[in-house]
């Protein structure tokens, strides 16, 4: 095993708690990427694997199958390099602003009673939000959509400094995120799925000046590496972004995440071991019962 002679250990999926990770082999801690057939054409730009309360350490991304029809080059990119590459103005802008990011809509009637918006709002945030393991806030209409309630991450800052090394990096998900460059590229997520990055002190969508500027910055120093079945690349979580371009036909890639070792100044007090998760493993099962994504003939 690679990460056993690494010293490497594995590690729980930040988002694994939500069930939307599936396990391509529970005994290993390997989740599929995203292959699903329906998401051929969705181009996943860089982000960094992490929410406000869950980050891994490391990745190990491997290629199992690589599309059978072309595209799905796996995207890598230096946190720091972006940061370098970055305008000063926008820099300060965002660093100062800080940013939230909204990571799903629920598009209600915007005629309902007051009394039962706010009951619908409850609801979810009982029932839905604590399952992604998130600080979220449930906030109505933030894109401007009439009805539309959405769960939005507490601010964060766009700028990290490595645990280890203490380098500063562009650490943020907003390449990903902002619906601005969303819209302009292809994308196969439901409307339900959709995110958005809004400045956190005006909970206003970032301009699309802003957005266009880290997307310059960020793809200037993306690799986009074709990966051969039995490759495997080792990603600091916390210095590089990744992502996937699209693709056509079948493919199967898996990645394994990594926790901290043993030193307590590295990792804190958190350690995340690979353990069962009664919501994950339904929503597992309830899949099963689906052809696994690259035996799929859709087309």
């Amino acid at each position: 095993e690679m990460h056993e002679a690494l010293g490497l250990d594995p590690c729980l999926d930040p988002l694994h708690s939500s069930g939307l990770r599936k396990f391509a082999s529970e005994r290993d801690a390997l989740y599929e990427e995203v292959n699903k057939p329906s998401l051929r054409q969705h181009y996943i730009g860089l982000h960094n694997e992490s929410t406000a309360k869950r980050t891994a350490a490391y990745a190990a991304f491997v290629c199992f199958q690589r599309a059978t029809e072309g595209g799905g080059r796996f995207l890598v990119a230096d946190g720091a390099a972006i940061l370098a590459e970055l305008k000063t103005e926008t820099l300060e802008k965002l660093y100062n602003r800080q940013i939230r990011i909204s990571v799903s809509n629920l598009d209600i009637p915007p005629t309902l009673p007051g009394a039962v918006k706010e009951g619908i709002k409850g609801l979810v945030d009982v029932a839905v939000a604590p399952k992604f393991d998130m600080d979220l806030e449930m906030i109505y209409e933030s894109d401007g959509k009439p009805g539309r309630l959405q769960a939005v991450e507490t601010a964060e800052s766009p700028i990290n400094r490595h645990p280890v090394t203490g380098l500063p990096v562009w650490f943020s998900n907003s390449h990903n995120h902002a619906r601005k460059l969303r819209d302009r590229r292809p994308c196969g997520v439901p409307e339900v799925g959709m995110t958005e990055v809004f400045y956190a002190d005006t909970m206003k969508p970032l301009d699309l000046e802003d957005c266009e500027e880290i997307k310059r910055a960020s793809e200037k120093h993306i690799t986009a590496l074709s990966m051969e079945p039995g490759d495997v690349l080792l990603v600091d979580n916390y210095r590089a972004l990744h992502g996937r371009d699209v693709f056509q036909g079948d493919r199967f890639h898996a990645v394994t995440w990594f926790t901290w070792d043993q030193n307590e100044a590295w990792r804190g007090d958190e350690r995340r071991i690979v353990e069962k998760n009664a919501f994950n493993q339904a929503i597992n099962q309830m899949m099963d019962w689906l052809p696994k994504d690259f035996e799929s003939n859709q087309s």
